[in-house]
C-alpha cells in the first residue's frame, strides 16, 4: 500500500496514542484512582494500527482482554474510552464495560472480550452475518498467541474455512500466554505452522513493523472480500510491560526484554520517516505534545464526569427467560 505523508504522520500519531493512553492508564491504576485490573499493550502499537490501517469503511475488527490499542486504532476517542474505563456515564458502555468490554458499532469495532480467545467466535459470526448479507466488507479477529490453544480457535478457523467467511484472523504473538512461553505451548516455531493444517492462508510478519503488518492485512483483506475465504495474520511482536499491572516477569530475563525494546515499533517508525524525509525531528516533537495534551484532556474528561448509576446497572441487558 501506497501512504501519503499525511497518512504516514496519522499512523505514527495513533501508535503514539496508544502508548501514551496505556502509560496514563497504568499510573491512574498504580495510584489507585480506577478499581480493577488493566492489561496494557505497550510496545504491541503497531499490530493495532497496521491493522486497521488496511481497513475501509464497513470493516469490522474486535480486540481482545488487551484490547485499547485495538479500539483506539479502529478510531475510538480517547476520552469516551477513559471514561469508560473510570466507571463514568460518559464512556462507551456507560461506564458498565470498564476497561475489557467496551464497543462501538459506529466505527465498526465490535468489542473487546475478558476471556481468552472469548472475542473469536463472535468475529466469525460477524463474517457469517456478512456473508450472507452479501456486504463486501470483511471482519478482523483479533487474538494473542494463548487464544490459539483455545479450543474455540480451532472450532472457528475450520468452519470459516469450510464456509470461506470473509475473516482474517489477526494474532499478535508475543511470545507469552501470561507467563507461559510460548515454546511450551506449541511444539513448531509458528503459530501459522500449525494453523495451515486446517487449509486457510497463512502470513508470519514482524509485528513491531507497522508498514509490514499493513501490507499483509490489505492483501488478506483483498483475499478475502474476493470469496476465496479467511486468512491467518501472525504478528511478531512483544509486550514492554507484564500481563496485568501486578506482573513483576520474573518468567523472563531483562536482557530479552532490552533487545525487543530496542526495535520500539514507534521509534522505529519515528526514524524512518524522519530519514525519509517525511517529516522532522521537531514534526515527531510536537505530535508528541499533541498527544499527551489530548491524553491528560481525556482524563480530566472521565474525572470531571458523573460516576456510573447503580440504578441503570441492568438497562441494555439481553435478558433470556426459560419456558415453563
Amino acid at each position: 500500500m501506497d501512504f501519503d505523508k499525511a497518512q504516514l504522520t496519522d499512523i505514527y500519531r495513533r501508535m503514539l496514542l496508544i502508548r501514551r493512553f496505556e502509560e496514563s492508564l497504568g499510573a491512574v491504576f498504580l495510584k489507585g484512582e480506577v478499581a480493577g485490573t488493566c492489561h496494557l499493550c505497550i510496545g504491541q502499537e503497531a499490530t493495532a494500527v497496521g491493522t486497521a490501517s488496511a481497513l475501509v469503511p464497513g470493516d469490522w475488527m474486535n480486540g481482545t482482554h488487551r484490547g485499547h490499542g485495538h479500539f483506539l486504532a479502529k478510531g475510538g476517542e480517547a476520552k469516551l474510552m477513559m471514561a469508560e474505563i473510570f466507571g463514568r456515564e460518559t464512556g462507551y458502555s456507560r461506564g458498565r464495560g470498564g476497561s475489557q468490554h467496551m464497543a462501538s458499532f459506529e466505527i465498526g469495532f465490535l468489542g473487546s472480550n475478558g476471556i481468552t480467545g472469548g472475542g473469536i467466535p463472535t468475529a466469525t459470526g460477524a463474517a457469517l452475518a456478512l456473508k450472507q448479507r452479501g456486504d463486501a466488507n470483511v471482519v478482523v479477529g483479533m487474538m494473542g498467541d494463548g487464544a490459539a490453544n483455545q479450543g474455540i480457535f480451532h472450532e472457528c478457523i475450520n468452519m470459516a474455512v469450510i464456509w470461506k467467511l470473509p475473516i482474517l484472523f489477526v494474532c499478535e504473538n508475543n511470545l507469552y500466554a501470561m507467563s507461559t512461553p510460548l515454546t511450551q505451548s506449541c511444539a513448531v516455531q509458528h503459530i501459522a505452522d500449525r494453523v495451515c493444517a486446517f487449509g486457510i492462508a497463512t502470513k508470519v510478519v514482524d509485528g513491531n513493523d507497522v508498514l509490514a503488518v499493513t501490507e499483509a492485512v490489505a492483501t488478506a483483506a483483498e483475499h478475502a472480500r474476493s470469496g476465496d475465504g479467511p486468512c491467518f495474520i501472525e504478528c511478531l511482536t512483544y509486550r514492554f510491560c507484564g500481563h496485568s499491572r501486578s506482573d513483576q516477569c520474573v518468567y523472563r530475563t531483562r536482557e530479552e526484554e532490552a533487545e525487543w525494546k530496542a526495535r520500539c515499533p514507534i521509534a522505529t517508525f519515528g526514524r524512518k520517516l524522519v530519514e525519509d524525509g517525511v517529516v522532522t525531528e521537531a514534526d515527531l516533537k510536537k505530535i508528541d505534545a499533541d498527544v499527551t495534551a489530548e491524553i491528560a484532556a481525556a482524563e480530566d474528561f472521565a474525572q470531571s464526569s458523573p460516576v456510573a448509576d447503580v440504578n441503570r446497572l441492568s438497562c441494555d441487558v439481553f435478558e433470556t427467560k426459560g419456558g415453563e
